[in-house]
């Protein structure tokens, strides 16, 4: 498999070392220092884009893989209001796009557990929902999208809102997710129910960024030469 990185951060230089050790082939890197070089005449030396950058660039990157025919997976988070768009756009050009807001296997058990979780809780009226999520102090966006991912999948299962920190609403950022960033902490998610004679928490903690690249790396492998959109759930 011939690759791209776009995004050469600590997450790239992560990514580009799996990439390596699995047998693969680096054939371009995008930053900032070279973001023109992200066309159609260097996207069609690789098979699949690997895209780790910033809410604020991660729409056009994507954009640009899919429109040049280039197969893309991306974890960036903090811009997914948007991503409805690129998948449209990824269906009308036959395109092939992978999108996950975190790429650990331990997190896409968890997402798992939260949605049966919440739809076991959705029975019992005494308990009030809190999550909280601590990532190092260079993140970006605030919540992580993996708190926003488990806040939308505990929404869609709670249809009639009972027991909510906040007054019922569709929008995760206002439902109790508190937020830290602390040091070089590369992830934790706390999910939990708590009511006046007892506490039921989930909990995950990322011990380093491998993790991510590596689950990213084996959705770029998943995605080669496939067509369509795709998530966590279709590589399961």
């Amino acid at each position: 498999m011939k690759a791209a990185i776009i995004g050469y951060g600590k997450m790239g230089h992560e990514i580009e070392k799996i990439l390596v050790d699995r047998g693969h082939e680096v054939a371009l890197i995008i930053d900032l220092n070279n973001a023109a070089d992200l066309n159609a005449e260097n996207l069609k030396r690789v098979d699949v884009a690997i895209e780790f950058t910033t809410p604020s660039t991660a729409y056009n990157n994507i954009r640009t893989c899919l429109e040049c025919g280039a197969a893309v997976v991306s974890g960036t988070t903090g811009w997914t209001s948007r991503l409805e768009e690129l998948q449209t756009l990824c269906k009308e050009k036959g395109g092939a796009m992978f999108y996950a807001s975190n790429y650990s296997l331990g997190v896409n058990l968890m997402f798992r557990l939260n949605r049966e979780l919440a739809r076991l809780m959705n029975r019992f009226s005494g308990y009030k929902l809190t999550m909280s999520e601590t990532h190092h102090t260079e993140k970006k966006d605030s919540p992580s999208g993996t708190a926003v991912t488990l806040a939308e999948d505990a929404i869609a299962r709670l249809d009639d809102k009972t027991g909510w920190v906040n007054e019922p609403t569709d929008d995760p950022a206002l439902i109790g997710i508190e937020s830290f960033r602390e040091g070089m902490n590369p992830g934790e998610h706390t999910v939990c129910y708590s009511s006046e004679d007892d506490v039921l928490e989930i909990h995950h903690s990322i011990k380093n960024r491998r993790t991510l690249a590596l689950g990213a790396v084996v959705a770029a492998e998943f995605l080669c030469g496939k067509k369509g959109v795709y998530t966590m759930d279709d590589m399961f």
